[in-house]
């Protein structure tokens, strides 16, 4: 069995090399890259309108790489009045790490759901929130802080991009490759490798084992025609890594 590991770089070589030492056959076809985002320049002031106790959660580890990156090019710093959440482990030891300052994440899943199970986030009327993340998402996180009672800003610190490629040269390759489970971690790289693939070779796809990363995903899948959906505890490599084991 053949993997394809479609999460972009550099993550997706590194899950490939720690698949190949296990002895597996893995392959990398990113479909994204990543650029600045469109309002990255707006966070300084941003930073500058939250007050005491409000909070700023990041979305991803790109939306803290980029975001202190511009920070430290402008010489600013990040608030030191303000509550910090993450929505996971890795992306709360980033900008732990980038700021300084205790972070709160939530156990378990990476999801939104499960971020706004913390008890610092039940009771969050008249705060503002100020939410770092890429080109969308995070919808079903902002509407319930506000129904809370915050007042909740995104930034956009950076953009997913996606990669053009020539689906029926690209399916030929994977097929002699023997491609038959697919790693997505996103809704957006599910949708768009549905898409890229030519009508004459959907049924090879859809017979692939998929492996994702939420139940919402499985939804999704489910709704474009896959049967075989695998679920993984979360969207890093290790989680990835225990899953595919399983397959």
């Amino acid at each position: 069995m053949s993997i394809l590991i479609t999460r972009p770089s550099p993550m997706g070589e590194a899950l490939v090399k720690q698949l190949i030492e296990q002895g597996r056959e893995a392959y990398h076809t990113p479909l994204i890259t990543f650029s600045p985002g469109r309002e990255l320049d707006k966070l300084p002031d941003y930073l500058a309108n939250l007050r005491e106790d409000d909070i700023i959660i990041a979305a991803s580890q790109h939306a803290v790489h980029y975001a202190h990156d511009l920070l430290k090019h402008k010489q600013q710093s990040w608030p030191e009045n303000c509550r910090y959440f993450a929505i996971g482990y890795k992306t709360a030891t980033e900008l732990q790490q980038a700021t300084r300052f205790t972070v709160h994440w939530p156990e378990g899943r990476e999801i939104s759901e499960q971020l706004l199970e913390l008890p610092q986030l039940q009771h969050v009327a008249g705060k503002n929130i100020l939410i770092l993340r890429g080109n969308g998402g995070r919808q079903l996180l902002a509407e319930t802080l506000q129904k809370r009672g915050a007042s909740v800003t995104f930034c956009e610190c950076y953009q997913r991009n996606p990669i053009a490629y020539h689906g029926d040269d690209l399916c030929q390759y994977w097929q002699q490759i023997s491609i038959n489970i697919l790693v997505i971690t996103s809704g957006e790289m599910l949708q768009q490798l549905y898409e890229l693939v030519p009508t004459g070779y959907r049924n090879w796809l859809l017979n692939c084992h998929l492996l994702i990363v939420s139940e919402r995903l499985a939804d999704q899948a489910k709704n474009l025609g896959w049967t075989q959906c695998h679920i993984a505890d979360n969207a890093d490599n290790d989680a990835l890594l225990r899953a595919l084991q399983q397959i």
